[in-house]
């Protein structure tokens, strides 16, 4: 290039500095690759302050707290079956009943055999079931007295024979007579200990027999539900073997298992809401009764169960039950409007505006509740945060209200707003215990 032509480019250079100078004094920022930048239309918002049920979720099984496979305590023919299937009873509601017959002899003989050694103890049925002393036993009265006058007979024949009235051989006989009735009282004594003996062991049979003619009805244990019926009519059946199974409906348990980081928050009273597939747009409630003092150590959780009422008895034990459990309220917690919350790749962020332009701050949230975020860390409390057109926006750019007469916030930014205090939370932790 000449040197004339490189005078005239730079005379154009210079020419157009002017007037890159009067855009960058119109637009007051260079913007993006040496252009201008525009201010964006933003709406603005203000931190609240809200109270947060704190949450765990939870899944577990619900189970009856009862339930009792009743079995027959004596052997016998099935000759009635009043319960079916589903059907719910009472405490004492009769289950089965078996052919007593054979079992009504055996009381009759049991009671027979207990008559026989009462009246040889000279007990009747009016007087006390206490046997009487010794002393008052027909055979050991008649002992005595035969033994007593043994006695009167060997000292009349002593004084006789000292008189020489009566011999020698009279005074033995007399004296062999009392060994022999001495003899006939001891053994009267030891048949009334027999006896004694043996009238409680015929009491403990008789009692025996009428608690196994009594055991030929079988009758619930407790309330609830019939859930497996195991015998028919006609059927015999032996000792021991089940007949009935019957649940307990109403309060049930929710069994769940809960890891072990929470164990410092958990405690029996704890309110429990969960949902069951049967029934998907209900909520069903409950409360932590019981909580395991022990970790499992294979999955690294611990056991809890929550009372559940049924009084419809809607709920089955073994339903497949969802929800969470309340574990504390925490007041006055940091949140902002879900408007006001960019995320991408999992970080999110917020928008300070202040003096007309924004500034972007990466923040940790919590709980999702009433369309507000909580906010864990990264604010002060006092900021004012653009909520619209988010996407247009970084550090640095230039904003303006985003409806007429607004005024943008300058200096230290808006106060400490106050928003709606809840008590719901998202389902889950997502955040502080």
């Amino acid at each position: 290039m000449s040197l004339g032509g490189w005078r005239h480019g730079f005379v154009v250079v210079a020419a157009a500095a002017p007037l890159l100078a009067a855009c960058d004094t119109t637009s007051g920022q260079a913007g993006r690759g040496g252009g201008p930048r525009q201010s964006v239309a933003v709406e603005v918002t203000s931190i609240k302050r809200i109270a947060v049920q704190r949450q765990i979720d939870l899944s577990g099984t619900l189970l009856s707290p009862d339930q009792a496979k009743v079995s027959s305590e004596v052997a016998g023919v099935v000759r009635e079956v009043p319960v079916e299937l589903g059907r719910e009873v009472k405490k004492g509601d009769v289950l089965v009943r078996l052919e007593p017959r054979e079992i009504e002899l055996a009381l009759d003989r049991a009671e027979s055999a207990l008559r026989q050694v009462e009246a040889q103890l000279g007990i009747t049925r009016t007087q006390d079931i206490e046997p009487p002393p010794d002393e008052q036993i027909a055979s050991v009265r008649q002992a005595a007295a035969n033994r007593d006058d043994a006695r009167a007979a060997v000292e009349r024949a002593h004084q006789l024979n000292g008189r020489g009235l009566v011999s020698q051989v009279d005074r033995e006989t007399a004296e062999t007579r009392l060994k022999v009735a001495e003899a006939n009282y001891s053994a009267a004594l030891d048949t009334t200990h027999s006896l004694k003996a043996s009238l409680q062991d015929r009491r403990a049979s008789f009692e025996l027999a009428k608690k196994k003619l009594a055991d030929t009805v079988i009758r619930a244990p407790v309330a609830g539900s019939v859930s497996e019926r195991l015998v028919q009519p006609g059927e015999f059946i032996r000792e021991n073997m089940p007949v009935v199974t019957i649940v307990a409906m109403n309060p049930l348990k929710l069994k769940t298992a809960i890891q072990e980081k929470f164990a410092g928050v958990i405690r029996p009273g704890q309110p429990v809401q969960f949902e069951v597939e049967a029934f998907p747009d209900e909520t069903f409630t409950g409360r932590v009764a019981y909580v395991s003092p022990a970790v499992d150590q294979a999955t690294r959780t611990f056991a809890i169960e929550a009372i559940v009422a049924n009084d419809d008895r809607r709920l089955k034990p073994g339903f497949f039950a969802k929800g969470i459990v309340g574990t504390k309220l925490d007041e006055d917690v940091t949140a902002v409007p879900e408007d006001a919350v960019s995320t991408m790749a999992g970080v999110s962020s917020v928008y300070i505006v202040e003096d007309g332009k924004v500034t972007q701050r990466s923040i940790t949230t919590g709980v999702h509740q009433d369309k507000l975020l909580e906010v864990i860390s990264g604010l002060k409390g006092t900021e004012t945060l653009a909520s619209s057109n988010l996407s247009q926006l970084a550090t640095g750019t230039l904003v303006h209200s985003g409806k007429d007469g607004d005024a943008m916030p300058t200096g230290g930014g808006g106060g400490r707003g106050r928003g709606n205090r809840g008590q719901g939370g998202n389902r889950g932790e997502g955040g502080r215990q």
